[in-house]
């Protein structure tokens, strides 16, 4: 299985192109975007009905996922996110987790299985979901955020990221979340709470977010009066 990333930074789409019969992608649901007509797909929930639930109560992906198989060489599927932004491709190897925030999973290939993993108080505080997704297994891996994705190397310095930016971050970082400035920045500056990064690894950081573009359009809607 090869893949391109086209169409960078934005409105990425990703081109998958199958080496052999029977080869396999999950993708998850409305993320394909078209495919040579020959390819099969089951929909199905992966990991069974608990496993599915877990993912979807608790990581805020979808029930179900459409499994795309090849039944030649050559074909090709187009896969991309929901939002406008860019795809952050893996090729996992089966050492190390990849961890996400909820709603960046797009495709992966079959070994890769998907979790969630529990961030615990800092979650809640953060702004974050309790609950993120740990990618793991081996394989190809694809993500996708709004906005374009910048990767930023961590040492043992740390690094701080606005958690509404976080994209994904590597097994062996840890994050703890911090305060920027007073309670004036918290209330007033629309900056306060802040994910310090520490450990060696990658965290790979939106360049918008998508809150942030929700609260600049919101002054602006149009609004029924109630008669």
């Amino acid at each position: 299985m090869q893949y391109e990333i086209r169409q960078r930074p934005n409105f990425s789409i990703a081109k998958v192109v199958f080496d052999t019969p029977g080869e396999q992608l999950v993708v998850e649901a409305a993320a394909m975007v078209a495919k040579d007509s020959s390819i099969q797909m089951q929909t199905n929930m992966r990991g069974g009905l608990m496993g599915a639930a877990k993912r979807k109560l608790l990581g805020g992906e979808s029930l179900f996922q459409n499994t795309f198989t090849s039944t030649r060489p050559g074909e090709t599927i187009w896969v991309a996110p929901a939002a406008e932004g860019d795809l952050l491709p893996f090729d996992m190897d089966g050492q190390r987790s990849v961890f996400m925030s909820s709603g960046n999973y797009v495709a992966s290939g079959p070994g890769i299985t998907l979790d969630t993993a529990f961030q615990g108080a800092k979650g809640f505080f953060s702004g974050t979901s309790l609950f993120m997704i740990e990618a793991k297994g081996q394989g190809p891996l694809i993500l996708g955020s709004y906005g374009a994705i910048h990767p930023v190397k961590v040492g043992p310095q740390g690094y701080l990221v606005d958690n509404n930016h976080i994209v994904a971050f590597t097994q062996g970082l840890n994050y703890s979340i911090r305060k920027v400035g007073g309670l004036r920045s918290l209330f007033k500056g629309g900056e306060g709470l802040i994910c310090e990064f520490k450990g060696e690894g990658t965290v790979w950081v939106a360049t918008r977010s998508s809150s942030a573009l929700a609260a600049f359009v919101h002054p602006f809607r149009t609004v029924q009066s109630k008669s």
